[in-house]
């Protein structure tokens, strides 16, 4: 009887262990679990539109039980739901049964209409075409913008009478009081003239697609118009019927020409259009156009084709003279930043400038003199959020506490009483209330997933955590993740980089493992920050779990560091980039954990330029390496960016030339994977092509794959999936376990 207790009771204790051993066994992320099934998809706070009364805000929020999302009034103070402002059963248009299903919703200034855009086509990165629906709160009545096919970018005027929008590169206005549409401008005209959206290279490289803006008093439009003429045309086939369609669009290259801009204003009440006088010189760009608070004052700024120039100009919307009030010059490149603010005291304006080394907020009257530097030290300010005027408070977004993280900041403008209103370690961004009473922050740092919360702008005390991603969290558990860690490593003359690394969960000190550098390094960009990566933080995840060490370095050019670390690069894009890499890749090899025979290195856009720079140029420090969607020679990437950081190429032939990956396809050692998509409008296919040409010219084999009809990312669904797969195996081929292969 004794023997059988002690029997049971070792049994009881070998399960009890069995159990724990079980619960405490984590599984390994799979491909599938990232791309297909959305296993870590963050949750956040979507659609927030901050209230007339500064102490409600609005978001929209899914109704399971109909399917549809509401328009919900949340209270600022508790972060609660007080109301229901629209709900979107009620959403129904003239002739239908069924509820809209809208993408994006805007408020009249009077909080009376809601304007929703509904079955969106997006046409490049940051341009698309909806149809739009004008929702009247008072009445519920939902009627349609305009018959006469989709629209772009529909905005309320200020005093919300009226709704401009763009379609098929003309201009209209339409009167809410009885839907009557008046058309604008009659000259537009596919791949010519464009009225009130930018084309291409505007789109891509200064950051915006809308091309109009109201007055501040709802009277007049000011709008671009790009005359593309003369810029030469890009054709992009695309596969898929039976005879594949061609697809042209205006797509200026490196020294070729450009648009000729020109900005104008319309007269509601007149119709009158007025020209704004920016000069004789028509090869110039003009990145930002914007309202001071003077309804009769257009604030335009100029930049010369190098970009090593910026004016800005007030101009008289009436007459449209104007006159130069800043000129800032710089011996590489001025950066466009949407930071310029006027005061409503109507005598000043706020600009941000690296004139004196790194960026900066000065305080200017309008006239142009500086009254006086606003923030100032070693460190960068990445945004400017905007100015409470009533409380002296200036809000800006800093890397003061270090490159790798955002904080938020105030301070007065006589630069005094500053203050620091974020405090976790990591990266915040910020959606500030238009009291600056509130603000919501977007916080995640490396190890830590995404969360948004509530607080105070005066003190930054939280009000409530709206998302915590506790859902996230707890899946994270189950598996292995490893902890990326960051460091810093000098060059042999000095210079400090930036790293991190992702060690295997089960790593071995006494081991020596492949490593994987995954790398973008352009101008002004980082991959070494504390904040959440997504997806590919995610895969690199998997290659941890397969014994990979996955390693990132910012290189000499990437940003928060100051103008002189950015601009080291200028005229010589590449040069100093790819010297850096491979000191990097170098300085791994000598650590005891790292085979310094089994470095690799992968990127996508300019990470993939820099991969093919790092398998021609590196002298086989690099085994292999994944170049994904690359620049492989400037000459064929468009004049605003690659002429900012290299001049045009009838100037500087040599920089166009000395660090193209094409001049060095015979140089090339290790093994290469290279993939494109044929529908990428942004970096073409046309590089992959040269790059095939030229390694197949000089006899080196290599791999290589093409998306049909996929754009620049290259992803989205099945195809993310189908990638990554292939990228992993061909890691697991040549990188982690290379002897396998060999033996085959």
């Amino acid at each position: 009887m004794h023997i059988k207790i002690r029997a049971n009771f070792f049994a009881a204790v070998l399960l009890c262990f069995a159990f724990v051993a079980q619960a405490q066994q984590k599984k390994d992320i799979t491909l599938e679990d990232i791309y297909r099934k959305g296993t870590f998809r963050s949750q956040s706070v979507y659609g927030v539109n901050w209230m007339k009364d500064g102490q409600y805000y609005s978001s929209q929020v899914p109704d399971e039980q109909n399917k549809v999302y509401d328009i919900v009034k949340y209270d600022v103070t508790t972060g609660k739901p007080v109301s229901t402002i629209i709900e979107g059963e009620n959403l129904v248009p003239a002739g239908s049964s069924k509820p809209i299903r809208f993408d994006d919703y805007t408020f009249s200034s009077d909080e009376q209409k809601v304007l929703f855009s509904t079955d969106t086509e997006q046409i490049y990165r940051r341009s698309s075409k909806a149809d739009f629906y004008i929702y009247d709160i008072p009445t519920k009545k939902l009627t349609k913008l305009s018959d006469g096919g989709k629209q772009m970018y529909a905005s309320f005027s200020p005093d919300a009478k009226r709704v401009a929008f763009a379609r098929e590169n003309n201009m209209f206005v339409v009167d809410l009081a009885n839907m009557k549409e008046t058309q604008i401008t009659a000259d537009g005209k596919f791949n010519s003239i464009i009225n009130g959206y930018s084309d291409w290279v505007y789109e891509e490289e200064f950051s915006f697609a809308k091309g109009f803006h109201w007055s501040p008093d709802g009277k007049k439009i000011a709008f671009y118009t790009f005359d593309e003429t003369n810029v030469p045309e890009f054709n992009m086939q695309m596969w898929g019927e039976l005879y594949p369609q061609d697809n042209k669009f205006k797509y200026p290259k490196a020294g070729e020409a450009n648009s000729k801009v020109k900005v104008s204003v319309y007269d509601v009440a007149s119709g009158k259009i007025v020209k704004m006088d920016t000069g004789s010189e028509d090869d110039v760009y003009i990145p930002r156009i914007k309202w001071t608070n003077d309804a009769n004052l257009l604030s335009i700024q100029k930049m010369n084709r190098l970009q090593n120039t910026l004016e800005i100009l007030h101009a008289n919307a009436t007459t449209g003279s104007s006159n130069v009030v800043l000129k800032e010059t710089d011996k590489a490149y001025i950066d466009v930043t949407d930071d310029l603010t006027y005061l409503k005291d109507g005598k000043h304006f706020i600009h941000s400038s690296e004139v004196k080394g790194f960026n900066h907020l000065y305080l200017y009257n309008m006239n142009g003199k500086l009254v006086r530097q606003i923030t100032d030290g070693n460190w960068e300010v990445s945004e400017f959020v905007g100015y409470d005027e009533k409380n002296d408070r200036l809000y800006y977004m800093s890397t003061e506490v270090s490159p790798l993280e955002r904080h938020l900041y105030s301070i007065n403008s006589k630069g005094k009483k500053k203050q620091r209103l974020t405090d976790k370690e990591g990266t915040h961004r910020v959606n500030m209330s238009n009291d600056f009473k509130y603000y919501l922050d977007y916080y995640s740092a490396a190890n830590t997933p995404p969360s948004v919360s509530l607080h105070t702008a005066k003190d930054g005390k939280l009000i409530k955590v709206l998302e915590d991603n506790q859902k996230l969290k707890n899946t994270l558990a189950q598996y292995n993740i490893a902890k990326q860690e960051f460091f810093t490593m000098n060059t042999a003359d000095g210079t400090k980089l930036n790293g991190w690394m992702i060690k295997p969960t089960d790593f071995d000190p006494n081991k020596k493992y492949p490593v994987l550098m995954f790398v973008y390094g352009g101008p002004g960009s980082q991959t070494v920050n504390n904040s959440w990566g997504g997806n590919n933080y995610l895969w690199h995840q998997v290659l941890a779990d397969k014994g990979m060490i996955v390693v990132s370095v910012d290189n000499r050019g990437t940003g928060a560091r100051g103008a002189e670390f950015k601009k080291a690069t200028y005229a010589n894009l590449g040069k100093y980039e790819i010297e850096d890499q491979i000191e990097a890749a170098k300085w791994l090899g000598k650590q005891s954990y790292i085979d310094k025979d089994r470095i690799g290195i992968w990127g996508h856009s300019f990470g993939g330029y820099m991969t093919l720079l790092g398998l021609t140029k590196g002298d086989g420090v690099f085994r292999a390496g994944i170049s994904v969607a690359p620049v492989t020679s400037w000459r064929f990437y468009d004049t605003i960016y690659t002429e900012r950081f290299l001049k045009t190429p009838q100037e500087n032939a040599a920089g166009y030339d000395d660090n193209s990956p094409l001049m060095f396809a015979d140089k090339l050692q290790g093994d290469l994977l290279l993939i494109h998509g044929t529908g990428d409008d942004n970096v073409h296919f046309q590089n992959a092509v040269a790059m095939q040409d030229a390694l197949i010219s000089a006899n080196k084999q290599f791999e290589s794959f093409y998306y049909p009809n996929r754009n620049h990312g290259v992803g989205g669904g099945i195809t993310s999936l189908h990638r990554f797969n292939m990228m992993t195996n061909f890691l697991e081929r040549k990188l982690i376990n290379p002897t396998e292969e060999k033996n085959q």
